[in-house]
């Protein structure tokens, strides 16, 4: 895995997590174990080579001024073991299609041509409270699936967590054939509210997904 990217775009996009984490924060104890985020495929499209710019923003690509087509969407959350402490240090990597359907796998098809101003791929590391951000799209339903995105998180260089969310809602959910191989009642797990971010003018989104993982003290 090469070294994160430490440009200063990076370090503006880290400097707007840390300063909006209070605001996602959800305080108090976690009495019982919390549950693990259940684990799905990473699908046949994990980036086979890894673009120049890996930084947390796809929709720019390195100082490009020309952005990737989509509603434009900031993905916030944290990483917490299922005893409710925060995991810090943690890559967190997301991989997406275009609104074409395309992902930046040199083998994917999709229904439209490929949007070369769009990363498709990006990662990020937790910050001591665990959280991470992304700026991306919003999901778009692609070929027989429901629209997602693909997340992992990995702890010392070994992956602890592949999985994908859901846009809560959407009507592709009912028929999807990966989402619905997890059990009924943790599904709710994989869903995210897409809102309004509050003070956008642009019609950006705010969408949160907080991740759990089965960690030993070691393993962080």
């Amino acid at each position: 895995m090469k070294p994160l990217d430490p440009s200063p775009r990076r370090q503006f996009l880290q400097h707007s997590l840390i300063a909006s984490s209070a605001l996602w924060t959800v305080p108090g104890a976690f009495a019982e174990a919390l549950t693990a985020t259940p684990r799905q495929t990473a699908g046949p499209f994990y980036p086979d080579n890894l673009p120049l710019d890996t930084d947390n923003d796809l929709i720019l690509i390195n100082d490009s001024v020309t952005p990737a087509v989509g509603e434009i969407t900031h993905l916030t959350g944290s990483v917490k073991t299922t005893a409710g402490s925060p995991v810090r240090n943690a890559v967190v990597e997301i991989w997406q299609a275009d609104m074409g359907g395309n992902y930046i796998h040199s083998g994917s098809r999709g229904v439209g041509e490929k949007d070369g101003n769009f990363q498709g791929y990006g990662r990020f590391l937790t910050s001591s409270t665990g959280e991470y951000y992304f700026r991306c799209i919003k999901p778009t339903p692609y070929l027989r699936r429901t629209p997602h995105i693909h997340v992992a998180v990995s702890i010392k260089g070994k992956r602890v967590l592949t999985t994908q969310c859901y846009i809560r809602g959407h009507e592709g959910n009912a028929d999807d054939f990966i989402l619905n191989r997890t059990a009924e009642n943790l599904r709710d797990l994989l869903l995210v509210d897409y809102k309004p971010l509050p003070g956008s003018k642009t019609g950006e989104l705010a969408a949160r997904f907080d991740m759990i993982v089965g960690v030993t003290q070691e393993d962080e």
